[in-house]
């Protein structure tokens, strides 16, 4: 089974609206939909914006359902000039970029649950989705992806993110499930359609490129599953 997770419903309805035989299931405050995209079977859940949310709905989807792999899909702002709107960010890897303990000597991003700040996502789902996307066409990149309980939108802080961790985008969950996954080894992809810029225009850019970025991380979805 894969698990599919998004912060925002428009992340997933595209998914949703595509998988058959679908049940319904409450566990908490999240609603899980169970069935069969593609003829594989998969389980999407709407998590919530921020880390906290993520963390949430991805222990009770792996208690629950045990799915082999979570995918976290979605969007996010851009911390590279190679990726603009609607392109494709596939990380190799996640980091936390508010998490701070460099005052008890810790380097920047390290979680101590982990023992490290970069938590490497499923070496075999980062090469299937990459392919996926190219052959459809989509211009993607692969790197870090960190995230951070805000929404990035200057560009002091976009120079931060990537001075200190490299990253190529930015968005507020996908660290977070990762944590989760690492700690009860359950591989995990994160994977964001561009759609800001994570600069002083994001929220414009954001507000008028998010169905359109958000459709674009369905496409890989629905492409991907019978791969993985």
């Amino acid at each position: 089974m894969i698990g599919i997770i998004g912060a925002m419903k428009i992340e997933v309805e595209a998914i949703r609206a595509k998988t058959e035989n679908k049940e319904t299931r409450v566990v908490g405050s999240i609603e899980f939909v169970s069935g069969t995209l593609n003829g594989v079977e998969i389980v999407s859940a709407v998590c919530g914006i921020g880390k906290t949310a993520a963390a949430m709905c991805t222990e009770a989807m792996i208690v629950v359902y045990k799915p082999d792999i979570i995918i976290n899909t979605g969007v996010g702002g851009t911390l590279t000039n190679e990726l603009s709107v609607c392109d494709v960010a596939v990380a190799d890897c996640v980091c936390q970029h508010d998490y701070d303990l460099t005052p008890i000597g810790e380097e920047p991003g390290f979680v101590p649950a982990v023992n490290m700040v970069k938590i490497p996502c499923d070496p075999r789902a980062v090469k299937i989705i990459s392919e996926c996307m190219e052959n459809d066409g989509v211009k993607i990149k692969t790197g870090p992806i960190a995230s951070g309980d805000q929404f990035i939108a200057s560009r002091e802080a976009k120079d931060r993110i990537v001075g200190t961790f490299g990253a190529i985008a930015c968005e507020m969950e996908g660290a977070s499930i990762g944590q989760v996954c690492r700690v009860n080894n359950v591989p995990f992809a994160v994977v964001r359609a561009i759609s800001d810029c994570a600069d002083g225009e994001a929220s414009m850019t954001y507000t008028d490129f998010l169905p359109k970025a958000a459709d674009a991380a369905a496409r890989m979805i629905e492409s991907a599953v019978t791969k993985l």
